[in-house]
């Protein structure tokens, strides 16, 4: 189903006002876009050269033992010649066991060594190609895939919805009080492992259904980690508070935050819309959601940990919203579904201002705190003037591209030079990448990601190899 048809930047501001997105707002002038784009962002005691931000990008593409392998160099050196100076390096495991795939990158004593290659190549390819390194800011985000590990799932709780997309029996198993203690020591280690790398900045990952999330929602979780908001958030409380007493002010303190987990949907058979699954009111479990209608946020929580989450260290928080695994269109709003998924069941103009509204609302209530913006994508060419009106109108600090880099990772230099992008180069949503991630039938038992529309070359052969082996294990 084709949504975006804009011939112009007129018909797609008509089009925002037609459709109610009341929080879309647009910058037309060029030299404008340029003007705002180009504004140093403060973080913590470090600066940002200027206002735009790449997402971490896994691409799925390291060594079976975790290091970097050729495409993840390649990307990285990409991006660090792209022009943005927030370059948010992508999901690292901190333990074999917190691995999304079996190509997930992971930092541990045996593969420092390869890190620390990687980012003296991003700083030296980003010096060579856009000047000082002084005004570049990399966090690297650590992370634990809890449910969606592999090969064996760790879970924070039970929710039956979110069990039944995942595949999770009512009585597996969930991650102990001990184990989340020792856990937390792990993300300490992670960072000093960071730190001996040349990373200076680290991220608490707490989106998109992984462990430190769905930590967040465990309303139903006995024990000291579950139940009360401050339970929810202790984990967080005593990670940042280990990591300053270990590692000082030498750490920048980062966080890319889910701030509203909606339901689990599926694919209607008639229709092939997506559709909620059936769900409780109230509804007792989630994040950001509203327990009388969990289609729609309530920020209350979200805003009270963020408040907590400053107080304990945080100095530059990414936004993001739903979960890929179960709602890919809250987080995603996408042109086309990946293979076999539901088509969106909204327009996607109403996603991205979902994105819009809700960081807006969070970068409001904390003005002091730099927030990295999410949802642009579908926007294609016109993403940099809707982030430099959220720019200039204090509703975030950063534009933050995560799929579009993969087709123009050079996207900030031409925002830069000349206040627009080339519309042959701009990501389409077609979630080409997602359903490379999503195939794990070659012999390393997981493809790689990245862009073959627009990096043909390179992922033209896996796209068509992946397709193939899909084929084959149909029949």
């Amino acid at each position: 189903m084709r949504h975006f048809t804009y011939k112009s930047l007129a018909e797609l501001q008509e089009a925002a006002r037609s459709m109610g997105a009341a929080y879309m707002r647009f910058v037309c002038d060029k030299a404008q876009v340029q003007r705002v784009l180009q504004r140093k962002v403060t973080v913590g005691s470090r600066i940002a050269g200027n206002s735009m931000a790449i997402h971490p990008m896994e691409g799925c593409d390291g060594t079976l033992d975790g290091r970097p392998d050729e495409l993840t160099w390649r990307r990285y050196e990409r991006f660090a010649r792209g022009g943005a100076k927030l370059i948010w390096f992508e999901a690292s495991a901190v333990r074999e066991d917190g691995r999304a795939n079996p190509r997930q990158i992971w930092l541990n004593d045996k593969t420092v060594g390869d890190f620390a290659r990687l980012y003296e190549m991003m700083m030296r390819a980003h010096e060579e190609e856009c000047g000082s390194i002084e005004d570049l800011i990399v966090p690297i985000q650590l992370t634990m895939s809890g449910r969606y590990a592999v090969p064996r799932k760790t879970i924070a709780y039970h929710n039956p919805l979110i069990d039944q997309k995942s595949g999770t029996p009512a009585d597996y198993p969930v991650i102990s009080d001990d184990e989340l203690q020792r856990l937390e020591d792990a993300y300490v280690d992670a960072t000093g492992l960071a730190l001996q790398a040349g990373f200076t900045a680290i991220d608490l990952k707490a989106t998109h259904g992984y462990l430190l999330s769905e930590l967040l929602g465990a309303k139903t979780r006995e024990g000291i980690y579950g139940g009360s908001l401050e339970n929810r958030t202790r984990f967080f409380r005593n990670v940042f508070g280990k990591i300053r007493a270990k590692y000082g002010s030498r750490v920048l303190l980062c966080m890319r935050l889910g701030c509203f987990d909606s339901v689990p949907y599926v694919r209607d058979e008639a229709t092939g819309l997506g559709k909620p699954l059936p769900y409780p009111i109230p509804y007792p479990w989630g994040w950001g959601v509203n327990p009388q209608n969990p289609l729609e946020e309530d920020l209350t929580e979200v805003k009270q940990a963020i408040g907590w989450f400053r107080e304990w260290g945080l100095q530059l928080l990414n936004i993001s919203l739903g979960c890929p695994y179960y709602n890919p269109h809250i987080g995603r709003p996408f042109e086309k579904p990946d293979e076999g998924n539901y088509e969106q069941p909204e327009h996607p103009m109403l996603g991205v201002d979902r994105h819009f509204r809700i960081a807006g609302e969070l970068q409001r209530a904390f003005p002091d705190l730099p927030i990295v913006g999410t949802g642009y994508s579908w926007l294609q060419k016109y993403a940099i003037n809707a982030g430099a009106a959220n720019i200039e109108d204090g509703n975030i600090a950063f534009l933050g591209l995560g799929r579009g880099v993969l087709s123009y990772p050079d996207f900030a230099k031409d925002a830069l030079a000349i206040g627009d992008l080339d519309e042959m180069r701009v990501c389409k949503t077609l979630t080409y990448c997602t359903f490379l991630m999503r195939q794990k039938t070659n012999e390393l038992g997981q493809y790689p990601a990245g862009c073959p529309p627009f990096d043909k070359l390179v992922y033209g052969p896996i796209m068509k190899d992946a397709r193939e082996a899909k084929r084959k294990g149909s029949k």
